[in-house]
């Protein structure tokens, strides 16, 4: 969504704003091919009932709502339900942010203005001064969002949210006991391996190791087979601990 084009319903102001997503994805791309002739694999819309490959232009939407029996919806339907809220990003509230649980966030997009503007510059330093941040309405593609509108290092930066009903918390479990000495050492450990948080330093290991494996097979060397780690069985809690103290 790159360079896509809204704004920033702020009352009565209207602010053009370009969305940039902060996040790219990082994964290595792999083709499924005919290991007997190496040929790609293409899906096909096959219909079990006519024994036929189906168009895209012959195809609708439809709900199960018992077994076997469907209510059906057109494209032009399903458009004619969408909340007329693509083009912009209309403000509901302004709340603390302390009062959001981080797992509301979703994805992430910098706003920004296509061109020096006088209403993005004032509703930044207003969102920087009151500390609080913005809750706003919008469509991407063609889902509903809420969003939450803050200030960033200079920028606006926008994180789509989860309803409600979509995030699944389960109920905390019973407590068990444990002894003064235990909770002592898993401090001390914790105090061992506390550092501060260099995104960095963070690398992934995995997407890095198919890229070298890719790397190897293009030049005709083999794949070196890694062992794999043993868990080693943990006889009591507090020996585990001092041992992970001591390593």
């Amino acid at each position: 969504m790159a360079n896509t084009g809204s704004a920033i319903s702020f009352g009565l102001v209207n602010i053009p704003i370009v969305y940039n997503p902060v996040i790219k994805n990082n994964d290595t791309s792999f083709n499924q091919l005919h290991k007997k002739c190496m040929n790609r694999i293409r899906y096909q819309k096959y219909c079990d009932h006519c024994k036929k490959i189906v168009k895209d232009a012959d195809l609708i939407k439809g709900y199960e709502y018992e077994k076997g029996e469907y209510v059906t919806f057109s494209k032009e339907e399903l458009t004619n339900l969408q909340v007329d809220a693509k083009d912009s990003i209309e403000i509901v509230s302004f709340v603390p942010e302390s009062e959001i649980d981080s797992y509301y966030y979703e994805k992430s997009y910098i706003l920004t203005a296509p061109k020096k503007s006088k209403a993005y510059s004032l509703f930044l330093e207003a969102l920087k001064k009151s500390k609080k941040v913005a809750v706003a309405k919008t469509a991407l593609t063609s889902k509903f969002y809420y969003v939450l509108l803050r200030y960033f290092e200079g920028n606006i930066l926008m994180s789509t949210m989860y309803f409600e009903e979509e995030v699944n918390i389960p109920d905390a479990t019973s407590e068990s006991k444990f002894s003064k000495q235990e909770l002592d050492l898993a401090m001390q450990l914790i105090e061992h391996l506390s550092d501060h948080f260099k995104p960095e330093t963070y690398h992934d290991d995995y997407q890095n190791q198919i890229k070298d494996a890719i790397e190897k097979k293009i030049n005709g060397k083999p794949v070196p087979k890694k062992a794999k780690k043993k868990q080693r069985p943990m006889k009591d809690l507090i020996s585990s601990l001092q041992k992970s103290l001591e390593s």
